[in-house]
């Protein structure tokens, strides 16, 4: 795909302003977006991807934050337009529909911040790219990939949504700012019109809302390996896992996700865990 064969207007925004409750008590103090895998912040992932298509600057690529939203704001910094929810979040549909000054009628690929994908066959941005080439500017595209059940509540023509969706403006710029979601504010109306494509996406995805997926997609980061930060101290055992940025671990570690800074004891043995701080555990 070359980009003469896609909308040259399209900006993006990211959707980081969630709270992540099903991952608690890892955001308790980090927000969803923040939640590093494979020792990178998942808002960064999303940002990168963006960047691989070309979309990048405050000009073209907005994040919006509400939970923790000082967090998000330094992180981002000059790398995107912010937009900063007072109160409570609002919602996929609300935190796109806060944004439409700046959105201003163009089209917007608008991503999930905790979407974890990888194809490895294709680079970040191309491996999304499909969403955009041939476009026809009026229909809703969602990127999913095919359903285990594909007439299960909350698929798309048999498909499981998988992070990213393209928006026309004239389904934006009518868009109320308040609570709502996507799903029944864009995507279903649109699906109801005949209005709405699916592009299958060939790589690996995890939503990584809950502590299974959040550790399945660091172990998918690591390959199969050990994933260990530069700063990081190890003089115990590790083993499918992935290691943070100046944690120390003197303990037995296998298919587990050692934040950055935490700390595993000598002695200390874990399996399928997540480690945060001196000696907090998500067990999976």
């Amino acid at each position: 795909m070359t980009r003469a064969s896609w909308p040259g207007d399209v900006c993006a925004v990211v959707l980081a302003a969630g709270e992540g409750t099903r991952l608690r008590p890892l955001t308790e103090r980090v927000p969803k977006a923040l939640c590093p895998v494979g020792n990178v912040p998942l808002l960064d992932r999303a940002l990168d991807r963006l960047a691989g298509l070309g979309l990048r600057s405050p000009a073209r690529v907005a994040v919006n934050a509400c939970y923790l939203a000082d967090q998000v704001v330094a992180h981002v910094g000059d790398r995107a337009h912010l937009s900063v929810e007072p109160g409570d979040p609002l919602g996929t549909a609300g935190g796109v529909a806060n944004l439409r000054d700046w959105i201003d009628g163009r089209p917007v690929l608008v991503g999930n911040a905790d979407a974890y994908l990888a194809d490895p066959a294709t680079a970040p941005g191309p491996d999304v790219a499909a969403l955009l080439d041939g476009w026809d500017r009026d229909s809703v595209r969602l990127l999913g990939q095919p359903a285990a059940d594909p007439y299960a509540p909350g698929t798309f023509a048999g498909h499981c949504f998988t992070g990213f969706s393209l928006l026309p403006w004239r389904l934006v710029r009518d868009l109320p700012v308040v609570m709502s979601d996507l799903v029944r504010a864009v995507w279903r109306p649109a699906e109801a019109a005949g209005a709405l494509d699916v592009v299958p996406y060939a790589g690996t995805f995890y939503d990584t809302g809950t502590p299974a997926d959040y550790l399945a997609a660091n172990l998918h980061a690591a390959a199969g390996g050990v994933l260990v930060d530069g700063s990081a101290t190890v003089t115990g055992s590790c083993v499918e896992s992935v290691v943070g940025a100046d944690a120390r671990v003197g303990g037995d570690v296998r298919r587990s996700v050692i934040w950055p800074g935490a700390t595993v004891r000598d002695g200390e043995r874990l399996r399928d865990a997540i480690r945060f701080g001196d000696d907090g555990t998500v067990q999976v």
